[in-house]
């Protein structure tokens, strides 16, 4: 995936959460736009440590090699930053 590809998902307004897939089965929730940096070859995405508080426990470096897919979360899932 491109970086301006993963620009334009974060971009889209309303934001519809995200859920990225990356190539070793790893997957990150993304609730919030904020909780993303998109840089040219990665993203930075910050894991929450308590969904309640919104304080970020630690960033996550992934290249967007690594991103398999990227899809919209189904409206039942929590809205808590998961790493799962």
């Amino acid at each position: 995936m491109r970086a301006e590809e993963f620009l334009e998902l974060l971009r889209r307004r309303p934001f519809t959460p995200l859920r990225i897939y990356l190539t070793d089965g790893t997957t990150y929730d993304i609730p919030h736009p904020d909780f993303v940096w998109v840089l040219r070859t990665r993203i930075d995405i910050g894991v929450l440590a308590d969904p309640k508080t919104g304080v970020l426990d630690h960033v996550e470096h992934v290249s967007l090699l690594h991103v398999v897919r990227v899809e919209p979360m189904q409206p039942a899932s929590p809205v808590g930053f998961a790493n799962n």
